[in-house]
């Protein structure tokens, strides 16, 4: 999704530039589960991720317009595990009543409330936020032929 995202931006771009997407999905084994939409989805979601790991995965993909030719494209997969403490239905009920699941996928969002009932992050916390900034950075280190340190 991530690198759709860039082909079209670039398809619609005549001067040199490099375009920057990403795109997020949180899986529970082989389930990948939806973005938030509505409470009763964000509701579904939290409780199959009470008290359980599941891993954040979030694509990056650069991509250069065809005006920029010194750039290829390059991308990129963050994978980061996380695990929720078992919420209780008031947790749960005050995670939704906070609003910060609406359009995040997995219905949550880590530097929102539901921060405070995550019990243990190894990865990238920026990815799982939604850029992860060491890996972005890194990619456009490549691109740039140095002028980012």
């Amino acid at each position: 999704m991530a690198d759709e995202k860039a082909r079209a931006v670039a398809g619609q771009i005549d001067e040199p530039a490099l375009i920057l997407a990403a795109d997020t999905v949180v899986t529970l084994g082989r389930r990948i589960l939806p973005k938030a939409e509505s409470r009763d989805i964000a509701r579904s979601c939290l409780d199959l991720l009470s008290g359980r790991r599941h891993m954040v995965l979030t694509a990056v993909s650069l991509m250069p317009s065809a005006a920029w030719t010194q750039g290829h494209h390059a991308e990129r997969l963050v994978e980061t595990a996380v695990i929720f403490s078992r919420l209780s239905t008031a947790q749960r009920d005050a995670l939704l009543d906070n609003g910060d699941w609406q359009g995040k996928a997995g219905g949550y969002a880590l530097q929102g409330a539901a921060a405070s009932l995550i019990r243990f992050v190894s990865g990238s916390p920026s990815g799982v936020i939604g850029l992860p900034l060491f890996e972005t950075a890194q990619l456009l280190r490549g691109q740039a032929g140095g002028w980012l340190a």
